[in-house]
């Protein structure tokens, strides 16, 4: 059988594809569940407690960084290149994190996994795109999403199994065999033929080191500010300075290259400005959810760690059986209606957590966060497919990588935002956990500035096409011109 694809020849069976792709997933995945449960024990292990926070941060960085320009390299040199090139770093930094001798060895290894996993999601996406019809990736969506919704169970067991084994290099070491079947499975089947017709596009390479460092800088001080240092201070005012310098360097290269390694021509595009937007909203309201749920489970109802991360397991859950059903919606009802309902449902389980108090069963809040995870797997899968079939074949990477770019823009939003409302509420006891009565009062804000913020992702989703043909329009447009 051969895959098809619109602008590329493909000479490949799709179902080996398909595995590879899910297996590569599986790779990032994993990584975003395991860790966090072996934190502990990692900092046990090799000391240097204050620098823990820096395993999430620089992994987040790196790998929101890099989508982009992976995204915009994958139509210039090729999905699978590119593809492997991930592989391979994730695999090398799994490596480095395995035989971690120090804390700062540690860390340049969740850096070298970041820039890895910054490839592997969107591409994997763009491939599935283009060897798949819209009306096959209503199915084959099920299965990627179905790699989460086992990692989102399978993640926090094996953390905590091998943190209690006193084994917490085994959560990178797992990552091996893995890395290697999915690029070995990719290389045979996946056979990409690019057009020889015309010149090939030059890569933007001064556009990409400005956004590299733009993007490094402003995320750096997103994430750090409030903690490694003040806001409003003499160095959170520096890096925010050198990042709008660089951003703004940045806007005058890419209006005068032919080629751009961000093409701001792509957000002028109603369902790719919407999807946009959309991706970075539900950023800021998973990231508020997944950070402030556990605390709140723990410190104001007094439960378990670990049944604060099953009360945090049912967003994860909700969201890929959801996301594996969502086709069967767009298919029938278009992506706007689809995404509407999904978003509806975020809002829906963000008020409800309004509702939570210093009195409430945990059980509620995995009910609440379900629901939320519900709507978000019928929000996120509309919003991308409708956006990747707006695109050509040779931009179909860009729009999958400003996406996704987008979500981790979010994520480090929402860090700064619900970091800021918490700590001006929150006080630290000796162990340095939060306590006092202002913590219910914070975590009531967060929960009301989360159905605050779920009320915008609802407006923007207002803006996708209503049928899902509008939005494969310019696509067909192009291929008929050719």
């Amino acid at each position: 059988m051969a895959a098809r694809s619109g602008g590329v020849g493909l000479r490949s069976e799709r179902g080996p594809i398909l595995l590879s792709l899910m297996l590569a997933t599986a790779l990032v995945a994993l990584d975003s569940t395991i860790i966090a449960t072996a934190s502990t024990s990692i900092a046990r292990d090799l000391g240097h407690f204050q620098q823990l926070p820096w395993l999430f941060s620089v992994y987040l960085l790196a790998q929101a960084v890099s989508v982009p320009i992976y995204g915009r390299l994958a139509d210039v040199l090729g999905r699978k290149r590119l593809l492997l090139v991930g592989i391979g770093l994730f695999l090398l930094g799994s490596v480095l994190c395995g035989a971690a001798w120090s804390m700062p060895v540690l860390i340049a290894g969740r850096v070298v996994q970041g820039l890895g996993a910054g490839a592997v999601l969107p591409i994997s996406m763009t491939i599935t795109s283009d060897i798949y019809t819209l009306e096959e990736r209503a199915k084959t969506q099920g299965y990627l999403a179905s790699v989460w919704g086992v990692a989102s169970v399978v993640g926090p067991t094996l953390g905590g199994v091998f943190s209690e084994l006193g084994a917490w290099r085994w959560i990178f070491w797992i990552n091996i065999p893995l890395a290697l079947v999915a690029g070995f499975m990719l290389v045979r089947a996946y056979t990409e033929q690019r057009s020889a017709d015309g010149p090939r596009q030059r890569i933007d390479l001064p556009g990409a080191v400005l956004l590299t460092l733009g993007t490094t800088a402003l995320l750096l001080g997103l994430l750090e500010g409030g903690t490694t240092w003040a806001w409003g201070s003499g160095a959170s005012i520096g890096i925010f300075v050198a990042a709008a310098l660089f951003l703004t360097a940045f806007l005058v290269v890419e209006l005068r290259t032919a080629h751009p390694i961000f093409s701001l021509a792509l957000l002028r595009r109603r369902v790719v400005a919407a999807s946009t937007v959309a991706s970075l909203v539900i950023g800021v309201i998973v990231m508020g959810l997944s950070t402030y749920v556990p605390i709140y489970a723990q410190d104001v109802l007094g439960t378990s760690a670990l049944v604060a991360g099953f009360a945090l397991a049912a967003l994860t859950l909700g969201w890929p059986i959801s996301a594996s059903q969502a086709g069967r919606f767009y298919l029938r009802w278009g992506f706007r209606v689809t995404a509407l309902i999904g978003s509806t449902l975020v809002m829906l389980g963000a008020a409800l957590t309004i509702t939570l108090g210093s009195g409430s069963s945990v059980w509620w809040v995995a009910v609440f966060c379900f629901v939320v995870g519900a709507g978000m797997g019928l929000t996120a899968v509309p919003t991308l497919i409708a956006a990747q079939s707006s695109a050509a074949h040779d931009e179909r990477g860009a729009v999958t990588g400003t996406n996704m770019f987008a979500r981790s823009m979010g994520s480090a939003i929402g860090v700064a935002v619900f970091g800021a409302v918490v700590n001006a509420h929150v006080r630290l006891g000796a162990s340095g956990s939060p306590e006092g009565p202002g913590l219910m009062t914070a975590m009531h804000l967060v929960f009301v500035s989360i159905a605050v913020i779920a009320l915008v992702l609802l407006v923007a989703v207002s803006f996708m096409p209503a049928h899902r043909r509008r939005a494969e329009a310019p696509a067909a447009a192009e291929a008929a011109t050719a």
